[in-house]
């Protein structure tokens, strides 16, 4: 009888052992897991959720809105404006990111990448390729640079890293006699860009 009490302990003193070495090695991959996890990831399973967030960007201007969609290199916040609560979406390069407040279960929820399965087409779209489709259709835009630069216009080109805006006032169209001027801005001096109308791709 004595024996068969302590071979008991011993098995549960063996049991906890093991519980506690296999806790902590789930503990040591979980953050292991964590360590690997690019933002991307996280912004991919907000956007999903359409999550409400909070934006910081340059200058300490912080945006409100809910996030949409997860670009190459670009996200876009949809922001209810006024009490019409007239809806419009901003694009964000993703340089211009300062910080995200979001509800606290949603950023747990990010940390799950277990559905991050092949990334959609528009995760493939730079942010060339959404102002070069705003220029084909001469689509006005409000951009805002880092710099606290608002500016109206239209986009007449885009290259690799930079697009030509004809300056003209906002809810014009990009006609010759509107355009007060041209600049050159390369994608590194934005902080966002809002097409008028919402015509985002």
């Amino acid at each position: 009888m004595h024996w068969d009490r302590l071979f008991e302990d011993l098995e549960g003193q063996l049991a906890a052992e093991w519980e506690s070495e296999r806790a902590a090695l789930d503990a040591e991959s979980e953050r292991l897991r964590i360590s690997r996890l690019e933002l991307r990831s996280r912004l991919r399973v907000l956007c999903s959720a359409a999550a409400r967030a909070t934006i910081d960007l340059p200058g300490g201007s912080r945006i409100r809105g809910r996030l949409q969609a997860l670009g190459a290199d670009w996200i876009a916040l949809v922001q209810a404006e006024g009490a019409s609560s007239r809806r419009s979406t901003r694009i964000i390069p993703l340089h211009a990111v300062r910080g995200l407040d979001i509800d606290h279960g949603l950023i747990l929820a990010s940390l799950d990448d277990e559905d991050a399965s092949d990334p959609v087409l528009r995760e493939r779209m730079s942010l060339g390729f959404v102002l070069r489709d705003l220029a084909r259709r001469r689509v006005p835009v409000r951009v805002i640079g880092i710099d606290g630069a608002d500016l109206h216009g239209t986009v007449d080109r885009a290259g690799a890293d930079h697009l030509d805006l004809a300056l003209h006032d906002p809810g014009q169209a990009r006609v010759a006699s509107a355009v007060r001027g041209f600049r050159i801005i390369p994608f590194s001096a934005l902080t966002s860009v809002q097409a008028a109308g919402d015509q985002m791709p």
